[in-house]
Parts: structure tokens; sequence; C-alpha cells
């Protein structure tokens, strides 16, 4: 019988499967103009402690896999899932590194969209900025400080072969996900942008070494997590960029009332772009997405601002309701 951990190293003799199966929930909210990741500490064999994603094993007593992801969740955090989706099924072999003995080891994972709370539980759970994972992905404040670093590096690798063809199949892929050679950033390649650099060698896990790096490298690299949670997390973020563009999702994020700078805020750390202000509320009212309220902010801040709510009659109105954001060309 093969004896499967679970993401705190305790022992779960259920599976007799030589192919563990688990689950895995990357749990989003957006806290102060932030997007944020829960993350729970995790034990590696050679790593020791390091961030990872809420999970653990499905289990007979779990009747369906999302139920089994939420009770999972709830045991580590204490955080109750509201809307969640399934997400990919991670199943490479070596996944989890020397843990895995060379086995498949199948990951479920699944998207869930909170409002943020204090996390608690069996785990040390902690909410993170996930640019703290991702540090090339956040153009807000114009073109990160990472990609001067590891762009040239892209571009050597592409050319550090004698084969025409792979060479120009390297390139293609530079133009498609960092946009170089003459190609656009599309925010929505958050996964390929991912493995394009592991590929290349260009992060710590390429070198097996999951939840380590230097700290020096850390604002170009970004921090490694626990198996490949990493990778399930980038996943996540080009799913809900792209998403939002035609579901309502990001109100799942929202509260009951807000104002519209908060939603463009919100938006805006999702996409990981900067949106015009005016653009971004004419495309607010267009698609007919808030209502106004009576209510209004305090104004101890600055002048009064009117607070808005989520308008859920569009989803009956419209096929797909959301902030349709278009690529941006790849900043200089």
């Amino acid at each position: 019988m093969t004896t499967v951990k679970d993401s705190q190293g305790r022992d779960n003799a259920s599976l007799v499967n030589p192919s563990a199966v688990g689950l895995v929930a990357v749990i989003i909210a957006a806290t102060d103009g932030e997007p944020r990741a829960l993350t729970v500490q995790v034990e590696g064999q050679a790593t020791g402690r390091s961030d990872g994603l809420p999970a653990g094993p499905l289990v007979p007593e779990h009747p369906t896999l999302e139920r089994g992801l939420r009770a999972w969740v709830e045991r580590q955090t204490h955080q109750r899932l509201g809307y969640v989706e399934q997400l990919y099924t991670f199943g490479d072999r070596d996944r989890q590194g020397d843990e895995s003995q060379g086995l498949h080891s199948l990951s479920v994972a699944y998207l869930a969209l909170v409002r943020e709370v204090r996390p608690g539980g069996l785990a040390e759970a902690s909410w993170r900025n996930w640019y703290r994972y991702l540090p090339w992905e956040d153009f807000r404040e114009g073109r990160p400080a990472a990609l001067a670093e590891i762009e040239p590096k892209l571009l050597a690798w592409a050319g550090g072969t004698g084969d025409p063809k792979l060479k120009r199949r390297r390139e293609d892929r530079l133009s498609l996900t960092f946009g170089l050679c003459d190609g656009t950033w599309n925010e929505e390649r958050v996964l390929e942008r991912y493995e394009l650099l592991f590929e290349a060698g260009l992060i710590p896990e390429a070198q097996g070494q999951s939840g380590a790096a230097s700290p020096a490298d850390l604002p170009v690299t970004g921090q490694p997590m626990a198996f490949d949670h990493r990778r399930v997390l980038a996943t996540a973020i080009g799913r809900l960029r792209g998403k939002i563009k035609y579901r309502p999702v990001v109100f799942e994020l929202m509260p009951p009332t807000f104002t519209l700078f908060q939603l463009q805020r919100t938006v805006e750390a999702l996409s990981g772009t900067n949106l015009h202000k005016q653009n971004f509320r004419r495309l607010v009212a267009q698609q007919g997405l808030v209502e106004e309220t009576d209510g209004v902010t305090s104004g101890a801040t600055g002048r009064p601002a009117r607070l808005v709510r989520f308008r859920r009659e569009v989803l009956l109105e419209r096929p797909a309701p959301g902030f349709r954001l278009r690529p941006a060309k790849r900043p200089t």
C-alpha cells in the first residue's frame, strides 16, 4: 500500500493506487488594491518550510472532489469558500520532486474567489501578494524591473542553438509570451511565461530547488513555492485575467458596496495593468455592471465618493458581461 502525505506531511494510507490523487486550492482575494493568494507553510524533505497552497489528498470520506477541497481548506486555514471552479488537473511525473519517487502524482486544482479574512487553522496560513511569486507580471507602475534581467537571458537562450528551426520556434514563443521579437504582451499568458522561464532554466524550480532561492535573486525570479504550486498559481492568474473580460467574477472579491475607484484598483491589480480612469468608468457604464446606492464615503481622506453595488440583472441582460481589456503592446 502506498503511503500518501498531505501538504502538512501527515500520512494517509487510504489510497492504494500508486498514482496519488490530491486536491489543491488557489484562493484569491483583493485587498486595498493588491491581489493576494492564501498560502500555507509546507514542510519539504530537502528545502525545509516553504510557501505552498492549501492542499490534501482525496480520501474515501470525501463524497466529491469539491467537497474534499473545501474540507481541506477549512481544516488548514479556517477559510470558508464561496465561488469555486475547477481549474486544471496536473499530472506530470516527478511533479513533487523526490517525494513522488518517480510516480505520477495527480492534483486537481481549483480556483476560489473570496473576501480576505484573517486566516487561521492547523497550518501557518497567510495572505501573500501574488506578485511576490511572479514579479514580471506587474505592469501597474511601468515595466517591471525583473524584465530588464530576464529578457536578455531569454534572447540568449533562444539564440543558443545551432538549429535554425529550433531558434525560430524559440523566438516565436518569446514573441507570443513576453512580447519580444516585435510581439505584443498578452496579460493572460501567465502560465506560458512561467513555463518558458522554467524551460530556459531561469527560475530555481528548473534546477530542482523548489522552495529555495538566493535572497538576492527574488526580485527577479520571484519567490519559489513548494512542489509545483507556483505553476498552479500561474495557471489560476491567467484563467482569472481572461475570465474578468467576459464574466463579472471580479465582484466576488468586492464588498457589498464600493466606489468606482476601488473597483478600478481591483481590476488593475488582477490584470497587472493601469487603466485610464474615464475609459474605465465609461466601460462600466456601457456594460451596466453597477448601480448607485444612497451611500457615500466619509470623505475623511478626500472628497466623498458615491458608493455603488454590483447590478445582478446584468447576468440576464448580457451574454458576456465583463471588463473587456485589450492586450497592451509590450512597454519599452
